[in-house]
């Protein structure tokens, strides 16, 4: 089990977020929905951004902590669009 708040902790250390979801689908704390938006993503493809939000949860993911991550990556005109 992995609490969203430390998810919220790793993704803030690595990535400029803007706005930031996080869903526990299951309530068991190891499968997350995550809606991140971050300036950082501007002028890169969604692969690179999901890696790099990948990255950030390296060690819960490579763990098993988090068993299942949903990602959906946006830039802040993608965002302020899909409101």
């Amino acid at each position: 089990m992995f609490e969203p708040e430390k998810i919220d902790q790793m993704l803030r250390a690595e990535i400029n977020v803007s706005h930031l979801d996080i869903i526990d689908l299951t309530g068991t704390r190891d499968h997350y929905s995550v809606i991140i938006v971050s300036e950082d993503f501007n002028g890169t493809m969604p692969l690179s951004q999901h890696r790099r939000v990948n990255a950030a949860l390296a060690a819960p993911l490579a763990s098993g902590e988090i068993h299942a991550l949903q990602l959906k990556t946006l830039t802040p005109d993608e965002w302020e669009k899909a409101k």
